[in-house]
């Protein structure tokens, strides 16, 4: 899935829109608190700037429902100001007068930041006038936010077909990282997956399992594939939908080569005493509640871990971010370090989790991608891909590479 790069593109003295992903978590102070986003696009804006390109960036912060001063991008720009050694302008309105007034009166290498696209309502909507406003203000299209191309939005779909579009940097290096869990693998590929959004991780054990080789299954995500096979215990005793989803699941599995791997005993903690302690599933009394894999799943989860290929992780194996049940998912991802496979991270808050944990580097490959990445394991076909044309030149691509695109009559109605 090789897609069009901007590599080689000529873009000196032209205004290139590029959208970002700068999606990132604020301190209480309104301060940038990770800025492994801001980081992970600048090989793109370094390029593009060295080029003499005029670069828009576009990203989105939270989800406000219209403006809201909590929610601007100013902490991002000053951030981005930082790392990139110039000032970069923010708009302080998106494509409107003053979008349009500082876009025109970029100079080659200069930087503009439009203000936060959710503050408008076309963005999320897809709004073929948004898109078309957005747009206006430049000649080219880059995507370097893979974290959104799961979204049909005016900035990933819209703006990309009005203008010649290519991928950057990011971008082409997840889709080739990622790729190679879809095909082409080395075996034995082993999934170890955690987390507790349970019915949002079902869509990719079916897209992933069929692939594997083994599925590692901890957290909560574990929970009602033990009471399907009637291990659950505690408060988890009462059936519940996801039950039943499970079993289902657990049938269709037995078509496959592949195993699935459940915990065999767990840290539980006592809800009236706080008091912790390791049990079998079955164990697990009315008034505990599972916080993290135990010990000997830790080793089983290992030695199935130890001769594989290709490794994907996502999710923790427990409460992670509590210091007294993370030791599962640490003692497991350190694991991966003596792995001779290639390790890949993908989804949600996993890098971070991964590099609190001080398990960073146990990996080969960490996505910058959530749902994004997830979706593209799953093996989906995502929207904000398939408008940047293959670097074969196969694709969808309404536009040509001088810039010209379909007649506003066309793609504004």
């Amino acid at each position: 899935m090789a897609k069009r790069t901007i590599q080689g593109v000529p873009v000196r003295g032209r205004r290139v829109i590029v959208r970002v992903d700068y999606n990132v978590p604020l301190t209480d102070a309104g301060e940038v608190a990770d800025d492994r986003r801001i980081v992970e696009s600048l090989p793109t804006l370094k390029y593009l700037r060295e080029e003499g390109a005029r670069l828009i960036l576009l990203s989105h912060l939270g989800r406000p429902r219209g403006p809201d001063p909590s929610l601007s991008l100013r902490p991002v720009r000053d951030r981005l100001s930082e790392v990139l050694g110039l000032e970069v302008s923010l708009s302080s309105d998106v494509a409107g007068p003053d979008s349009r007034r500082r876009a025109e009166g970029l100079r080659d290498g200069e930087v503009l930041l439009l203000e936060n696209l959710r503050f408008h309502p076309g963005e999320e909507a897809n709004d073929p006038a948004f898109a078309g406003q957005l747009a206006d203000l430049g000649e080219l299209f880059v995507e370097e936010a893979f974290g959104t191309v799961h979204r049909a939005h005016s900035s990933t779909v819209g703006v990309a077909r009005l203008l010649p579009t290519y991928a950057g940097f990011l971008v082409e290096r997840e889709v080739r990282a990622l790729s190679r869990l879809l095909a082409g693998f080395e075996r034995p590929f082993v999934a170890l997956l955690g987390g507790a959004k349970v019915a949002d991780k079902l869509p990719l054990l079916e897209g992933l399992g069929p692939r594997t080789d083994g599925l590692l299954l901890g957290g909560a995500i574990a929970l009602p594939f033990l009471d399907a096979k009637g291990h659950g215990g505690g408060d988890r005793r009462k059936s519940s939908p996801l039950d039943e989803l499970a079993r289902r699941f657990l049938d269709r599995s037995k078509a496959w080569s592949g195993r699935i791997l459940l915990p065999v005993d767990v840290v539980v903690e006592e809800r009236s005493s706080g008091r912790t302690e390791v049990r079998t599933p079955e164990q697990v009394g009315p008034e505990e509640t599972i916080y993290d894999i135990g010990p000997q799943t830790r080793a089983l989860f290992l030695d199935a871990l130890r001769e594989a290929r290709t490794v994907f992780w996502n999710g923790p194996l427990g409460k992670a971010e509590d210091p007294r049940y993370s030791a599962g998912t640490r003692e497991v991802l350190k694991g991966l370090s003596g792995v001779r496979g290639w390790r890949v991270s993908a989804g949600g808050d996993s890098a971070r989790l991964a590099q609190d944990l001080g398990v960073l580097d146990s990996f080969d490959y960490v996505s910058t991608g959530g749902g994004a990445a997830l979706e593209f394991v799953e093996g989906r076909r995502l929207p904000g891909l398939e408008v940047i044309p293959d670097a074969d030149g196969e694709g969808d691509a309404s536009r040509d590479e001088s810039g010209s695109r379909s007649s506003p009559s066309d793609s504004r109605t």
